[in-house]
């Protein structure tokens, strides 16, 4: 409980140090939201500052910050000048599918790297774990953006996965056909993100089986003529599992940030394209919103990684209670 409380309290004073930094950038962007109003003749100076004073900007920043922080307590995160109304309902809606997204991504990754990364760690210098390598360090290389956009162009050209943009819908259709249709959708910016995200993962997972793999228990499993097998996956895979649940928690994070760009280049309705579009108009408060959502995702997924890896490990467990 000790160690939980201490993570607790790290996880919440990281998300003050965001908010902070959120309104600081955001009161250094220039511009505003009424910019474009100011240049219309028919809206007066008068009905500019009432409008700034009806949405509090017109206070100094640390006191909207006050009635921020007192807002988003309530889980209301302020109100949206752009479509007048609170940002909770607006987050909460595209929060939904890119959770989706993400979990779907996350489960799919590790399906697939968490046997590779054994498979090659157990072949290591094989033809296939050298390509693999080279590979893996070729896709490493190579910013996000620019694997998405290449994926969605090979896609659009060959058209080898179905395309389609605009809000999910599920009312008045059939389950099956709602499912086929989520599915349809999310496959090519699962795609994208499964095949970053792998590169990574595999490779610290082989790395993670090769370290114990030279271990003398491992080497005396061999000796008592134990299938490799079984070694591999009853034997060294829960010894390599500590750095595995420790790159679980930045893996996600790595998800999180990762999806909220693959969304806007796939047109998923996610927080992504909801951030971008408040970022442009200047909807100050949706943009904190999304942000603070974002990283209260990654902030979970760490939490989790945490805890995980203190039922897991018990040195960690040991070394957590002689911390006290």
């Amino acid at each position: 409980m000790r160690y939980l409380g201490r993570t607790l309290v790290r996880a919440i004073l990281l998300l003050a140090g965001i908010s902070i930094l959120c309104f600081l950038f955001t009161e250094m962007a220039p511009g505003s939201f009424f910019d474009e109003l100011r240049l219309n003749p028919q809206v007066s100076p008068e009905t500019i500052a009432n409008l700034r004073s009806r949405y509090g900007l017109d206070q100094p920043l640390v006191v909207r910050y006050g009635r921020w922080v007192k807002s988003a307590a309530r889980a209301d995160f302020g109100y949206s000048i752009a479509y007048n109304a609170p940002v909770a309902p607006l987050l909460w809606g595209r929060a939904k599918n890119t959770l989706l997204l993400t979990a779907t991504g996350m489960l799919l990754t590790w399906l697939i790297s968490l046997p590779l990364g054994v498979w090659l760690a157990a072949r290591r210098g094989h033809m296939l774990d050298q390509a693999f390598s080279i590979a893996s360090s070729f896709v490493v290389s190579i910013p996000e953006v620019v694997i998405a956009v290449a994926l969605l162009a090979i896609v659009v050209r060959w058209r080898l996965l179905p395309l389609s943009a605009g809000p999910l819908h599920g009312e008045g259709i059939s389950l099956r056909t709602h499912v086929q249709d989520l599915a349809t959708r999310m496959l090519l910016p699962v795609t994208i993100l499964v095949f970053v995200e792998s590169a990574i993962i595999v490779r610290h997972v082989r790395a993670s089986v090769l370290e114990v793999l030279g271990t003398p228990f491992v080497q005396a499993a061999h000796s008592f003529g134990i299938c490799r097998a079984r070694v591999l996956f009853r034997h060294v895979l829960p010894a390599a599992a500590s750095p595995a649940i420790s790159l679980f928690g930045f893996s996600l994070a790595g998800l999180v940030s990762g999806s909220l760009l693959i969304e806007v280049i796939c047109g998923w309705p996610g927080l992504g394209p909801l951030i971008l579009e408040a970022t442009l108009s200047r909807d100050l408060y949706l943009v904190i919103g999304g942000i603070m959502l974002s990283a209260l995702f990654m902030v979970g997924g760490n939490l989790i990684a945490d805890l995980m890896l203190l039922a897991a490990d018990p040195r960690i467990r040991t070394g957590a209670l002689d911390a006290h």
